[in-house]
């Protein structure tokens, strides 16, 4: 194993919480059939892995990075991707950037669990697409079969909303707006009321168009920060 990532380990290994390693198994699901089935844990809390990226970020490669990423333990992953999100925003160079972006997509099989999607793909992926008017990468996640793409997609626009810009996001919330997944509802609701949270008329302008097919706990998401009458308007249907 090389020495650097054998070090990260280790010191993320020390930071191993008994307790945590026990509970986070259930917390995300990784039980047969659930969708963090075969994720491992070491009990490292997010605070801690923050602090471990933060030390290593500037000195470890992607190729590094891309051992670390194809590690069993969940905790690696996410302070892989940390330090992706570090090394992205750090770059100067245009290239650069392409190339961890690059990573990042040829990385999207270890991307696989809602608090890894939610960490990284707006700060990677979102800004870049921003950036570089590239929303067809998005775009090409969205209309993937695979629920993690969808949701990077979707999630991804939260940096388009930041800047006040939401098609994309209420174009990717309509595309997968029935999808079978409650984590997908979620996702939707979430963007939807971060939308909101912006600019409130564009929130009830779309719910307006679509919130009686939308699936309760989208709603019930996109809604939250409404006035509560508004939101009982909803819930109830009368609008």
């Amino acid at each position: 194993m090389n020495n650097l990532i054998k070090e990260i380990k280790e010191s993320l290994a020390i930071l191993s919480i008994p307790e945590k390693a026990a509970f986070f198994p259930r917390f995300f699901k990784t039980g047969k059939g659930e969708y963090g089935e075969g994720d491992q844990f070491i009990g490292v809390i997010v605070p801690d892995q923050r602090k471990v990226a933060k030390e290593y970020f500037s000195k470890i490669s992607l190729e590094e990075l891309s051992k670390l990423l194809s590690s069993p333990i969940h905790e690696h992953h996410l302070t892989a991707l940390f330090m992706l999100i570090s090394k992205f925003e750090k770059a100067k160079e245009q290239s650069v950037k392409d190339e961890i972006v690059e990573f990042y997509l040829n990385h999207l099989q270890y991307v696989n669990n809602w608090d890894l999607v939610d960490t990284s793909c707006y700060k990677i992926l979102g800004r870049y697409a921003f950036e570089n008017q590239e929303e067809s990468l998005l775009k090409k996640l969205a209309g993937s079969d695979q629920m993690w793409h969808k949701r990077i997609a979707v999630v991804g626009t939260m940096h388009f909303i930041k800047k006040g810009s939401f098609e994309l996001t209420k174009e990717f919330v309509t595309q997968n707006l029935l999808h079978p997944h409650d984590l997908m509802h979620k996702a939707n609701g979430w963007l939807l009321r971060e939308m909101g949270n912006k600019n409130e008329a564009e929130l009830i302008d779309y719910l307006n168009q679509h919130y009686q097919k939308m699936p309760r706990t989208c709603l019930r998401y996109a809604i939250e920060k409404l006035d509560e009458e508004l939101r009982q308007d909803y819930l109830k249907g009368r609008i």
